[in-house]
Formats: structure tokens, sequence, C-alpha cells
């Protein structure tokens, strides 16, 4: 790395990666992110050069969030009837030294809670088998049942043409096939609070990298049930908190952040009807931003549809487009005659 007007202080990367300054500083020390030292010895970083290098080493991780772990330090299969998710929290935490009053403790325990919960609540398996890692740099978990399946469970309780749309409607939130008990949230919120979130079934895997603020849909082997890995830093400084005030307004979760590629059926072009199942739902929600990442190219129908058409009729939702590409940004300016405000 050249020495430039750019390089910033090391407590700045923290700040933009999402981890304590001492997790920065073991990464630069070990070489994972490049830094440089100014004449009284102290690091200094390109922050580009820092996100690259951390979005490299993600995505070498990313194809299976656990693979790379091994074996388990934990393991145990519960049977699910009358399972209480918070005792086997207690021994969890007990038999790991796990710190709840952390970030990564408070974090690790929503995200553990509510995703045995989902299995005990929704997956109608008789057993779920629960597995944990813990290594210097990563705490992790799986969850995994036989049961119906995530995808299956949504695409029939909601009336869902196939398990891509149930992957669709999780980003969105509120999305529940029990509403009476259920609210929604916790896939929601749980895939916003770790570091890799992955939920797989009937042979799809949903992976959300918030490390690299990404994420994606892939196939793997198709096996019964559902399985939810979860892994989050030991030293990040995401307050599960955040992750609750970014989404609401005082108490009340009223916005939400759809991801557009995953509405796709092409490379680039998005269509009018993939832009109506983008908005399906979205009206219980006051504020939606729409993240265009990954996008190069829209259609003039899709703009219409999201910027123009639905928003006549549900004005009680405000949309905010975010991320979008130049040619992406030129189509929404021309579809609303330069009109759309922040644009």
């Amino acid at each position: 790395m050249s020495r430039s007007e750019n390089t910033v202080r090391i407590g700045v990367v923290a700040r933009r990666l999402g981890l304590s300054v001492s997790r920065v500083r073991q990464l630069a020390d070990a070489g994972v992110i490049p830094l440089e030292r100014t004449p009284g010895g102290h690091r200094v970083f390109d922050l580009a050069e820092a996100e690259r290098a951390l979005a490299g080493r993600a995505s070498r991780q990313a194809a299976d969030a656990v693979a790379r772990f091994g074996a388990p330090l934990w393991e145990r299969t519960v049977a699910l009837a009358g399972l209480e998710e918070h005792l086997v929290w207690q021994d969890v935490a007990r038999d790991l030294g796990l710190d709840t009053t952390t970030s990564a403790g408070r974090v690790l325990q929503y995200a553990f809670d509510e995703m045995l919960n989902n299995a005990i609540d929704h997956s109608g398996a008789a057993t779920a088998t629960v597995r944990w890692w813990k290594t210097p740099d990563a705490f992790a978990f799986e969850v995994a049942d036989d049961g119906i399946g995530v995808f299956a469970r949504l695409r029939e309780g909601l009336g869902l043409p196939d398990d891509l749309a149930a992957i669709q409607e999780l980003t969105k939130g509120k999305r529940t096939t029990d509403p009476v008990n259920h609210t929604g949230e916790g896939i929601f919120f749980t895939s916003k609070a770790v570091d890799v979130f992955q939920l797989s079934s009937d042979g799809i895997r949903w992976t959300v990298d918030n490390r690299i603020g990404d994420q994606s849909v892939g196939g793997v082997p198709r096996s019964r049930g559902t399985r939810v890995v979860c892994v989050v830093d030991p030293e990040t400084i995401r307050a599960l908190s955040d992750v609750f005030a970014r989404f609401s307004e005082g108490f009340v979760f009223n916005k939400t952040r759809p991801v557009v590629k995953l509405f796709a059926t092409g490379p680039g072009f998005v269509s009018r009807s993939e832009a109506r199942r983008l908005l399906e739902g979205l009206e219980r929600f006051t504020e939606v931003e729409v993240d265009f990442s990954g996008v190069d190219e829209v259609g003039q129908g899709f703009v219409d549809e999201v910027f123009r058409v639905w928003p006549s009729m549900h004005p009680g939702t405000r949309f905010v487009p975010t991320n979008m590409a130049p040619l992406v940004e030129f189509m929404v300016r021309r579809g609303l005659g330069g009109e759309k405000e922040g644009l």
C-alpha cells in the first residue's frame, strides 16, 4: 500500500467495518488488512483497501459459513415438544463461557433464541440438532431440523409460487404463517444482526453477509428440513439495539430494506412483474429503502411500478432508492422526470 492522503487511523476503519479497534489491529497484524505505519509508529490504513481485503476474506469463507471450523465444540440433539429455548442457551453459555454482556454475546443470545424458537414452533419436526463453534475470530452456531422446511412452510402458508418467492418475503420482514403468535421479525432481525446468516432448505441456501453488505441465493445438496447457521465475530461492535433502531420508529418495526437483485429473473433487467413481487406486502411499512446493489440495469416498467404506480395507491409508504448504478439512476430520473427527492 502506498502512503496517500486517503489514509485513515484505525478507529475510522473499525467504525466502517463494524469491528472493535482491537479486532482490526489483530487482522492488520496478521496481514489480512493492509496497513502502513507513520514515523511515530501508528497504524494507518487506506479505507478502500481495508474494505476490499475484508470482502475478499469473507467471500473465500462464504460457501458454507462453518465448514472451516471443523468439528463443533458443543453438540446436542433436543426434543422440540415443550422445549424452552432459553434453557438450551443457558447450557451453551455456561459450557462455552459466552459473555452475554458484550455486543457479540447479546447478538448471539438473541439470534440463537429466535432460530431455535422457529424450529420449535414452525418446523413440525420432533427433534433438532444444535451445534456450536468457538474460535479466536468467530462464534458460530447451527440449528438443523428434519421438519417441513422453512421455504415450503412459507410457500404453502402464504400461497407463494416457489421457494425463491419465500426467500424474497423473508427479506422484507413481517411475514409469518402464524400471525396470531408470531410477528415475522425473528429471521429478519437475526439476518441483520449477525455477521453471516445462512438459511438452507429444499436444496436452496440464502446467505446474508453483513461484513460485505451483500446477499445471495445458491444451490446446496437437497436434504429434509431446515438448517440455519449464524456467525459472529467476538470483537463485533454491532449493537443489537442499533439493528432494531435502524428499522424501527419508537418501538414499532416500520422500516424495511428489500434487495432488488433477489427479485430479478434476469442478469440485469427488472420487469414490471418483478416489481410487483418486490412490492407485495410493503404497505405494512412507512419507509422502504430499495437497495439496488448488484443491479446494473432496470426496465422502464419496473421504475414506473415502483416509483409512480404503487406509491400513488399507498401514499403512507415512502420509498428511498439507494446504491444505484449510473444507468439505474438515469432510468429512475427519466421515469420520474427528475422530480424524485434526493435523486
